[in-house]
């Protein structure tokens, strides 16, 4: 493995943590220290400091005393935040139907048609979370499309479990047709039906891999 550059911009050093926090390379739970932070990244304290108050806006990382933590899973945060997707995504996809162009329609359609489904877990998560902000997007409402972005980020560790589900991808074509159609209620119906069942296969996959997952330190609250 290649030695990581020595970053010292807060966009840097944030995207590096974060990116790292989401792929489970730190573990959720798991201490954080500014000092060691900064002779692991190459990163001084002022950008550090910023990129950890991002993180923390973000519900990545919270305060540890005078240390920081990586944020463990928290089981009643995934109900509230697919409770929030739920009223929000259903919304934003009976406006999209109403508004969204057929050319903007097709290009999402194309590319949710390319989507490698045996690519690495990871990818899968950023390719389900683009579908997801894009079609709310699609309503012409930014708004929408900021929320549907931030709770995906925060669903982002755990959403890897189940990310490459033949079902979730399936659902995908299925509302977009929908939305091509113009048929706002059907759309709607389907992605409520599609978080329900997203958030409950998450639920199995946690609750099946537990001890796995404790095994490998991730703090899990219930």
């Amino acid at each position: 493995m290649s030695e990581l550059q020595p970053v010292d911009e807060p966009s840097g050093v944030y995207h590096r943590l974060r990116a790292q926090i989401l792929d489970l390379d730190r573990v959720p739970g798991s201490r954080l220290t500014e000092r060691g932070l900064e002779a692991e990244l190459g990163a001084s304290r002022t950008p550090l400091r910023a990129a950890l108050m991002r993180l923390e806006a973000d519900g990545l990382v919270g305060r540890d005393g005078r240390a920081w933590q990586v944020s463990p899973i928290d089981l009643g945060e995934i109900a509230r935040l697919s409770e929030l997707r739920d009223a929000v995504e259903t919304a934003a996809v009976r406006l999209t139907c109403e508004r969204a162009p057929e050319a903007d329609i097709a290009a999402l359609a194309h590319d949710l048609e390319t989507v490698d489904r045996d690519q690495p877990a990871d990818d899968a998560v950023r390719a389900g979370t683009d579908f997801h902000v894009r079609l709310a997007a699609l309503s012409g409402n930014h708004f929408f499309a900021d929320a549907v972005g931030s709770a995906m980020t925060r669903l982002a560790r755990s959403r890897w479990l189940v990310a490459r589900s033949e079902e979730a991808w399936d659902e995908h074509r299925e509302i977009l047709r929908l939305v091509a159609e113009r048929r706002p209620e059907e759309a709607a119906e389907l992605i409520h039906r599609h978080i329900v069942g997203t958030h409950e296969r998450l639920l199995q996959a946690l609750d099946a891999d537990a001890r796995m997952l404790r095994g490998r330190g991730l703090a899990i609250v219930r």
